[in-house]
């Protein structure tokens, strides 16, 4: 885990994953648009007897802010004292969503790296080269 002094650092899917794990109280927070998680698919948690919270950084269309996430987190019962991953695409917009909660109080909220589809590649494309897809843990589509 990296630390960064905006938010509490940066974690890969497969640290994400053995937080999830070991930590009852860790929560993962999926900050994509409903088209994402409609068609691309979710990070499915089951297999550890937990739900992801799916609460959008961005409004779509129009890549507007949530003024509200915060909020929207809080109200799905994540507290500031609970382990917050925080996971988008490729690693960026999740890394905005977790100053957003230090801000509000949440000192334990983590940035997924690399996403749920990771980096592009040669072709421009996602979805072969690093995050959570790739890295084989646990997800389901619509």
């Amino acid at each position: 885990m990296a630390g960064d002094k905006d938010y509490a650092g940066d974690v890969s899917p497969a640290e994400a994953w053995d937080l999830l794990e070991a930590d009852e109280n860790c929560v993962l927070v999926d900050v994509r648009t409903d088209a994402e998680w409609n068609y691309v698919g979710i990070p499915n948690l089951h297999p550890i007897g937990k739900e992801t919270v799916c609460i959008s950084w961005l409004n779509f269309p129009g890549n507007t802010p949530n003024e509200s996430f915060a909020d929207q987190v809080a109200a799905a019962g994540v507290g500031p004292d609970q382990t917050v991953l925080l996971l988008c695409r490729s690693g960026q917009r999740s890394i905005s969503a977790a100053v957003a909660l230090t801000e509000k109080g949440y000192g334990k909220a983590f940035n997924i790296l690399e996403g749920f589809e990771g980096d592009k590649d040669d072709d421009g494309r996602r979805g072969g080269i690093g995050g959570w897809k790739v890295g084989a843990l646990p997800w389901t589509q619509n």
